[in-house]
């Protein structure tokens, strides 16, 4: 009995509009370091997160979306362990500043309605 073996990929050569693989980040994409609870935490940048993540967690609402950000950011090993410490709501809303500010997100600066 012979051996099958996976054939590479030819090259795609045919015409596309866009190149994704091309794209590159606009951004440094350094990670963001706190230290809390006599720790230090290590949030990857914003703008490197996994959009499907985000995405699903944006389903929940706010909440949902903030603790996706947080999830995704802090990876599955910290986000355990983050989760193990209470955390007040106040303590919460400046850390969630703080990235915002590290990562270039500002508040969206909607205007007023008449």
């Amino acid at each position: 009995m012979t051996t099958r073996t996976a054939t590479s990929k030819t090259p795609d050569d045919q015409p596309f509009d866009f190149n994704l693989d091309g794209v590159q980040a606009e951004v440094d994409l350094t990670p963001w370091r706190v230290h809390w609870n006599g720790r230090r935490w290590e949030f990857q940048h914003a703008e490197a997160l996994n959009v499907w993540g985000l995405m699903e967690g944006a389903e929940s609402g706010d909440v949902g979306a903030t603790a996706a950000i947080f999830r995704l950011a802090l990876g599955q090993e910290q986000w355990a362990d983050f989760r193990k410490i209470e955390m007040p709501q106040y303590k919460m809303k400046a850390l969630f500043n703080a990235y915002k500010k590290h990562c270039g997100l500002g508040e969206s600066e909607a205007s007023p309605s008449s």
